[in-house]
């Protein structure tokens, strides 16, 4: 892998646009031909095959099959958006901005709010952003999928935090447009136009949202956008739905579907905060590793939280595996609910909590980064690295400095000596007068962390050519998920590969009546307590063999494609 050549032409990169690529499926489940082989590449392979999916979205549109991230009509729709938040921002009375999503859009969307709350607050303006995640608060730092099936709760939830408000923008986050949590929202915003103006966000096409029925609801999630594009026409809602391309690891939309959320969003905010204030108007080597620990401050911790609490819903991972912490703990989180540290050990998430719960069984085997700015305490930082380098050599630094920052690079070459590498990234003085360095900070964080993150899971074999396939079958969607990517896979029919996944998620070789007539949410409430269910399938699946067979090879062999290939031989 590493001879090969990575300039690729302009139909390599846009091969998943064409009409007979992957037809059945939406641009978001789709598999990217960049990188099919990305399970048997090389680190450095696997990084590069990231940045050349991540630079697919800022590919400018052809033809109309798919608007793209820079299309006339999303800039032109976000602008839109933006002014209705300067609006708010003017006459915050009353009034809202509400994001909410389940998941990565969850999560993005706390920390988006978090961000511009704190940039009105030190404005001495009143603060207008709120966040809802799909599960609540302990949802930012653990995986919670079933959440995610409720549009009642997600009604309940939008109720909750907008009592009181006569005027509401509120933002729904679905990348597959697709969680029925949001469809609720929105259909409630769509019932009540005298209160809340409906925004979606998403990446699919609207005629790709999901049409299937969704339990004691009368609306699918396409009806609901085919309701949105209707009243677009008039600007009583908004619909941005850029298409970025595959992600590099199918179905994992914490990837491109979050960096582009981020992207949008921070574009229309930043707009709408400078049209504020100045009056103006708004125009158009972790393979050996146990595990994998990010010690932030400030914004650039809160972006390793995400990672971290990603992990475990995308390859299936266990909660100790990638992990993150932040200075200051809960109180510069700064969440909803405040301390979760009640709810158990995985939402301990200060400094001192790693110091006394994860330092002292440190090894060498286990990986820490150090993510700072050159604004951060570089003593404090410097201690930090010292405690940490004394338990283990793998210790790494993602730094962001202003150039010409001489003072900075000072004190950083002391900690650097203690790194076995830094990354570095320098930012123009520029970016500082114009107020987008914070933003252009975190979102290059986020593509470092989710290369570090991903590239640890497929150098473990969580991933199958480029498919995840180590997904946790909790909710509807999942499940759908996994069923589709067996057919796929294995090229069985649907009934052979939804029998081998109820096989791999009761851990039976014959299945009973009752498992076969029971319904989906069954299945899926029984699968939490089941591991490695999709590779056991498909292993079943390409082989014939018997669950207990498919196990003992999987222990041996944890990647599906070498596994399967010693079979073979």
């Amino acid at each position: 892998m590493a001879g090969l050549d990575w300039t690729y032409g302009v139909s390599t990169l846009r091969q998943w646009e064409s009409a007979d690529y992957e037809p059945s499926l939406p641009v978001s489940e789709k598999s990217n031909p960049l990188t099919c082989d990305i399970d048997r590449a090389s680190a450095y392979s696997i990084v590069k095959m990231l940045q050349v999916c991540d630079s697919q979205m800022f590919q400018k549109e052809a033809g109309t099959t798919y608007q793209r991230l820079l299309s006339d009509q999303v800039l032109k729709t976000l602008m839109e958006v933006a002014k209705r938040v300067e609006v708010i921002i003017k006459d915050p009375q009353e009034s809202c901005v509400v994001m909410s999503g389940c998941g990565t859009s969850g999560r993005l969307a706390f920390l988006i709010s978090s961000g511009f709350n704190k940039a009105l607050s030190q404005l001495n303006q009143s603060e207008v952003y709120s966040y809802i995640i799909a599960g609540g608060d302990r949802a930012l730092l653990s995986s919670q999928e079933a959440p995610e099936d409720d549009p009642r709760l997600g009604v309940l939830s939008l109720k909750k935090v907008c009592e009181g408000k006569k005027r509401v923008l509120f933002i729904g986050i679905s990348c597959g447009l697709s969680a029925p949590f949001v469809a609720g929202q929105l259909d409630f915003c769509l019932q009540h136009p005298e209160v809340y103006t409906p925004v979606l966000v998403g990446f699919n096409p609207a005629h790709q949202a999901r049409d299937e029925p969704i339990q004691d609801c009368t609306f699918t999630f396409h009806s609901v956008v085919q309701r949105m594009q209707e009243l677009a026409k008039s600007q009583k809602a908004f619909l941005i739905n850029p298409a970025v391309g595959p992600e590099a690891i199918s179905g994992s939309s914490r990837m491109k579907g979050g960096s582009a959320t981020k992207i949008l969003l921070e574009v229309a905010f930043s707009a709408a905060h400078a049209a504020t204030s100045s009056n103006t108007p708004i125009t158009h080597n972790l393979r050996c590793s146990r595990h994998v620990y990010y010690l932030g401050w400030g914004s650039l911790a809160l972006l390793g939280l995400i990672d971290a609490s990603e992990c475990s819903p995308t390859f299936g991972a266990d909660y100790e595996d990638v992990r993150g912490f932040i200075r200051g703990g809960y109180r510069e989180l700064n969440n909803n609910d405040g301390p979760l540290t009640s709810l158990g050990p995985k939402f301990s998430i200060a400094h001192e909590d790693f110091l006394h719960l994860i330092l002292p069984c440190l090894t060498d085997k286990d990986t820490v980064l150090l993510i700072y700015t050159h604004s951060d305490d570089a003593t404090e930082v410097g201690n930090m690295a010292r405690r940490v380098r004394e338990k283990t050599p793998n210790l790494h630094a993602v730094y962001h400095q202003a150039d010409g920052d001489t003072a900075a690079s000072l004190q950083q070459d002391d900690i650097k000596k203690l790194c076995l590498s830094t990354l570095k990234i320098t930012w123009p003085q520029e970016a500082l007068v114009s107020g987008t360095l914070q933003h252009m900070r975190e979102l290059s964080t986020k593509l470092v962390l989710n290369a570090v993150s991903t590239g640890a899971h497929v150098l473990k074999g969580k991933i199958y050519q480029n498919h995840m396939i180590d997904l946790q079958v909790t909710n509807t969607k999942l499940y759908r998920r996994a069923t589709r990517l067996l057919q796929k896979l294995s090229t069985c029919p649907e009934e052979k590969c939804e029998e081998a996944l109820l096989k791999a998620i009761y851990r039976v070789d014959m299945l009973t009546l009752e498992m076969t007539s029971s319904d989906i949410t069954t299945h899926t409430c029984f699968a939490r307590n089941s591991t490695k269910v999709v590779p056991l399938a498909l292993v079943i699946l390409l082989t014939g063999w018997s669950l207990v067979e498919a196990e003992s090879h999987l222990k041996q062999q944890p990647i599906v494609r070498e596994a399967v290939a010693q079979w073979m031989w």
